[in-house]
């Protein structure tokens, strides 16, 4: 038998916070997020990536491939309209992980400030920690032209 080592915490885990101001109100742009995050999903050199969001508590957020096929990405742990979004799940992770991505949403004078948090335990892998960082922006941004492009 060969002895193992146990991994270091930091190896285990993912942390990636970012903020983004929306020139929008807060409705609009909760609204706006939803779509993005849903049908409107799409990669940042703009190839579709569809999602189903069911927007309440314990609803699913997955990847929807057609004929029952796709990946489920997360359930929605917390809603509160027009303020926060909750996932908590696998997310792209198709190995032993936990994964727990936050939507702050607040009004910012005029407009509105979206708080992102995406935290994770498990064996995350090196590519995921990589890029993982530049995707969520790419979202991120997706939903700020749409909300504005909404008001």
């Amino acid at each position: 038998m060969n002895p193992t080592t146990a991994p270091d915490v930091e190896s285990l885990s993912l942390l990636v916070e970012q903020e983004i101001r929306v020139n929008a109100p807060l409705d609009v742009t909760f609204d706006a997020l939803l779509e993005q995050l849903g049908p409107c999903n799409e990669r940042s050199d703009g190839t579709p990536m569809p999602f189903k969001l069911e927007p309440w508590p314990g609803g699913r957020w997955f990847r929807d491939l057609g004929q029952n096929n796709g990946h489920l990405w997360a359930h929605v742990q917390a809603i509160k309209r027009p303020t926060l979004l909750e996932f908590a799940g696998p997310l792209f992770m198709s190995h032993p992980v936990a994964n727990n991505v936050q939507y702050r949403l607040s009004e910012d004078g005029e407009g509105t400030l979206i708080k992102f948090r995406h935290s994770s335990f498990g064996l995350v892998q090196e590519d995921h920690k990589k890029n993982v960082a530049s995707g969520w922006a790419s979202m991120l941004e997706q939903a700020r032209k749409r909300a504005e492009k909404m008001r």
